[in-house]
């Protein structure tokens, strides 16, 4: 029988109890407004401890933001498995992660919270990492179906998306981010001459 290493198990209840508790303060008062000492006092784990696990509050935004998104992407990875065209599986994924992403974001932060620019700055820079690692399963599998040139080096086409996608995160007319987000897809996936 396998013997259950206690000190591990320990770690991994602290480090839940405190992302479980650093979610709950950054939903109601965004990343600027608590302290690690909150953190701690919230979660009952001592401020040295969340220190030792994560290093910094960076670092528990960081994993906070990673929890969120998980579903989203998880799912997006689903769809490649689909029995549907190369074009659908792209729609599909791309309207979860503009939908999926938003409902997730505000189902885990309050409005108060999204006011925090440190806040939306970790989320947006974790969102493109485990974006890259999902888009890149996507270039492969179009290259691998001849939808896509294969001669076009998978960092470049990162770069072209990444290029889309930071646009299109600038972009608030009238306050309709997700439709302006579905026409960047639009002119992602047809072209300026497309559809």
């Amino acid at each position: 029988m396998r013997k259950i290493n206690k000190y591990k198990l320990t770690t991994e209840r602290n480090k839940a109890k405190i992302i479980q508790a650093a979610q709950t303060l950054f939903k109601e008062k965004g990343v600027s407004q608590v302290s690690m000492k909150e953190i701690a006092k919230y979660s009952g784990i001592s401020q040295a401890s969340i220190y030792n696990y994560y290093g910094s509050k960076e670092a528990v935004v960081v994993e906070c933001a990673k929890i969120v998104m998980k579903d989203t992407f998880s799912k997006a990875i689903e769809i490649l498995d689909m029995n549907i065209s190369y074009l659908d599986k792209l729609n599909k994924a791309l309207s979860l992660c503009t939908e999926g992403l938003s409902k997730e974001i505000s189902q885990h932060f309050s409005k108060k919270a999204l006011e925090d620019k440190t806040l939306v700055r970790l989320l947006v820079e974790n969102m493109q990492e485990v974006k890259n690692e999902v888009y890149i399963q996507y270039i492969e599998l179009g290259k691998e179906e001849n939808h896509i040139d294969k001669n076009i080096p998978t960092e470049i086409y990162l770069s072209f998306i990444n290029a889309i996608s930071t646009m299109g995160s600038d972009i608030t007319i009238n306050n309709n981010l997700e439709e302006n987000t579905k026409y960047i897809h639009k002119l992602l996936l047809y072209g300026i001459l497309g559809k």
